[in-house]
């Protein structure tokens, strides 16, 4: 599968955003999701990932209660709502996606991830 991210910008603390990530390939519905990012000079760091069904979600500590992640089978696509917006937040954003072959379990590390999208970068101002 691969993978395209968008929906990253300039947001001013507080504000929102909703990243997307489109993924083509027939079998997307059975990869697990997942959005990673990365601040300038800092390592790549989980930040949220979805079942293949869609009933689970996992979130980074940091993000618990201000990001929602979602997906659409029917559109090939995941999508991380943003709210409450920090400037922390700064940050390439990753969408990654992980085969599972009959479970619909999560995943929070980058080993075994099968396709990374190109970055979005979301910039809050403080």
């Amino acid at each position: 599968v691969q993978l395209q991210a968008s929906g990253g910008g300039l947001v001013q603390a507080g504000g929102s955003l909703r990243l997307s990530c489109a993924a083509s390939g027939r079998t997307f519905s059975r990869y697990a999701l997942g959005w990673f990012r990365q601040a300038p000079g800092k390592e790549r760091e989980f930040v949220s990932s979805i079942s293949v069904s869609g009933g689970s979600t996992l979130y980074a500590d940091s993000v618990e209660g201000r990001f929602t992640i979602s997906r659409d089978n029917a559109r090939n696509t995941v999508y991380l709502q943003m709210n409450s917006l920090k400037p922390e937040d700064t940050a390439a954003y990753y969408c990654a996606a992980k085969f599972r072959y009959s479970d619909d379990s999560l995943f929070s590390g980058q080993a075994g991830v099968n396709s990374w999208g190109k970055g979005t970068l979301v910039t809050v101002s403080s």
